[in-house]
């Protein structure tokens, strides 16, 4: 059987041309050498499998060639490779500054590379200090690391130092590529992209995984098969899970999530991963972005094709969703139930039923529709309620009035019609509560239109005075939580706005969820239906609040500064 020579060895570059993703260093040591500009100490730094002693060993026999040696020339005897792993004590040093001394017997230079340099000792890097900053003529050293933050500022400072970055998923695909036609290997353009993506930057890594996919393929590299023998999850499975989302298939949704749990995948793996299917999907959107996109041709198509299907606003939320539960999966006790939640709560972001074309609606156009009715706006002024009506119903009737709804849609000329319900509902389950919404619909087929209602001026001083009515009104009723909050400011007016100013946003969500009764009582009472709330939060008031000891003295010794006075003349404790 042959020997086989895998595939980082058997096309490791041999001139700087063919160095992939390092055009910035290369051309740097290129002009170095040609203008001879080269230092005597070089540093090379950057994550593994990216170039670092690949580019060592070219620049170590460039320095040496003449132009006269043989092509297999490799100057054997003029490079020096020391493992730092291995080789770290300060007798290795020593050993190595010994033969600094010699000069070299072929060749103008003696290339020391000391790979893994920050793995010697504290005492190796001091005694290599003097030789490093006054070494030879004849004499260059090369030091690559992975870890930089770890050699001592000292070494750093002789050192003229070359960050090295990561591969681009590009550039290590196209050279994928040059490997896979030199081996005769048919790959598709998607399969070669996956296999860059999980190198994670680093081409080395890449070249090993090719290996190790062509062995399981063969000659024909599909997605189907690099994504099935690296174990990630396909592409398809995020196009069938946004679909699934839009859709709002929620069981389909969670069956599909069961599957991919069962064939081995991590819920936090998928979560993440749906949170960049979203993210490429949103830069998919603009044309301008479409650069951001690391991924093959024909798998870009997909994304704009779905991109189409979802709006910027969809997409914001998503990702701020996965993103949340993939920030708090590791806390999780019940990871499963986190990610399952997720899932349900992004397929309910497009589902609203019929409440997003029916807000500005107190009866839905459902009803009208089923009953083949076509609704005409009309207006009803307050005055026009019939005398007749009683008391409750008229209260009902401005409640209706009072809500945010806005238009008022009937099937004939306004009129309101009570009828007695004989049947009775209990109000303390959902069915009597069904019961009674259709009641009131059959009672008074009715939209108000904003346009009739009142709208008389008032004072600042008015609206207080109802304000305070409305507190002591509630304060009769037991309802002190309220009452209080409505207590801590003093409200504003600018034009119809009512401005509030809270020290928490508790405060503020709390008069949120029960505004309307007190919208309602200040519409009624001022007679202008256009009036509404607007609360911000100040943070700053809460410290106008004293609650410990310490605070209650200062604030009491701001208005009667005799009362420091009483405390010293007593020796009293706060």
């Amino acid at each position: 059987m042959e020997h086989f020579i895998v595939s980082a060895r058997k096309y490791r570059p041999q001139t700087f041309k063919d160095v992939v993703g390092q055009q910035a260093i290369t051309n740097t040591l290129l002009n170095a050498i040609e203008h001879n500009h080269l230092a005597q100490a070089l540093l090379f730094t950057g994550p593994r499998g990216v170039g670092k002693t690949t580019c060592a060993r070219i620049l170590a026999k460039m320095i040496n060639s003449d132009g006269t040696e043989k092509d297999d020339e490799d100057f054997a005897f003029n490079i020096f490779e020391l493992d730092a792993a291995s080789n770290n004590s300060v007798d290795d040093i020593r050993n190595l500054t010994d033969q600094v001394r010699i000069p070299p017997q072929v060749g103008k230079y003696k290339v020391y590379i000391i790979d893994e340099v920050h793995m010697l000792s504290s005492s190796a890097f001091n005694a290599f200090l003097k030789t490093l900053e006054e070494p030879p003529k004849h004499c260059i050293f090369i030091l690559a690391t992975t870890e930089k933050h770890k050699i001592i500022p000292t070494i750093l400072s002789r050192c003229q130092i070359f960050d090295f970055k990561r591969i681009t998923v590009k550039d290590a695909k196209e050279y994928l590529k040059y490997i896979a036609e030199e081996q005769g290997v048919i790959a598709d353009d998607d399969a070669l992209h996956i296999i860059a993506q999980k190198a994670d930057g680093a081409m080395r890594d890449a070249l090993s995984i090719f290996d190790r996919v062509v062995s399981f393929s063969g000659k024909n590299l599909t997605r189907q098969a690099v994504t099935e023998n690296l174990n990630v999850l396909d592409y398809e499975t995020y196009f069938t899970s946004t679909d699934l989302i839009l859709e709002n298939k929620i069981p389909e949704l969670l069956l599909q999530f069961n599957e991919t749990l069962s064939k081995g995948f991590d819920g936090h793996h998928y979560i993440a991963g749906l949170a960049s299917h979203f993210r490429d999907l949103l830069v998919s959107k603009t044309p301008e972005t479409l650069e951001l996109l690391e991924i093959g041709d024909q798998t870009k198509e997909k994304y704009l094709e779905q991109s189409k299907k979802v709006t910027q606003q969809f997409l914001l939320e998503a990702i701020n969703m996965a993103n949340d539960c993939d920030l708090k999966y590791k806390t999780s006790k019940n990871q499963r139930l986190l990610v399952e939640l997720c899932l349900m709560q992004l397929a309910s972001i497009t589902f609203d039923g019929e409440k997003k074309n029916s807000k500005h609606y107190i009866i839905p156009p459902s009803y009208f529709k089923e009953k083949g009715i076509t609704p005409i706006p009309v207006s009803i002024p307050k005055k026009e309620i019939p005398q007749e009506t009683t008391e409750q119903a008229k209260d009902e009737l401005l409640d209706t009035i009072d809500s945010p709804s806005g238009d008022l849609l009937v099937q004939e000329p306004p009129k309101i019609v009570l009828k007695k319900d004989t049947k009775r509902t209990s109000g303390l389950s959902l069915s009597s509560i069904k019961a009674k919404k259709e009641h009131q619909i059959k009672q008074m087929d009715v939209v108000i239109d904003e346009e009739s209602l009142p709208k008389e001026p008032f004072t600042e001083k008015q609206l207080i005075d109802h304000w305070n009515q409305f507190v002591k009104n509630l304060q009769n009723e037991g309802k002190h939580n309220l009452a209080s909050i409505l207590s801590i400011d003093t409200p504003t007016v600018k034009g119809t706005t009512v401005h509030l100013e809270f020290p928490n946003s508790t405060n503020k969500v709390e008069l949120e969820r029960q505004q309307f009764e007190l919208l309602s009582f200040l519409r009624k009472s001022l007679n202008n239906f256009d009036i509404n709330l607007s609360i911000s939060v100040n943070e700053e008031m809460e410290k106008q609040y004293a609650y410990t000891s310490r605070e209650k003295f200062e604030k009491l010794k701001e208005k009667n500064p005799h009362i420091d006075t009483l405390r010293k003349t007593f020796d009293l404790d706060i």
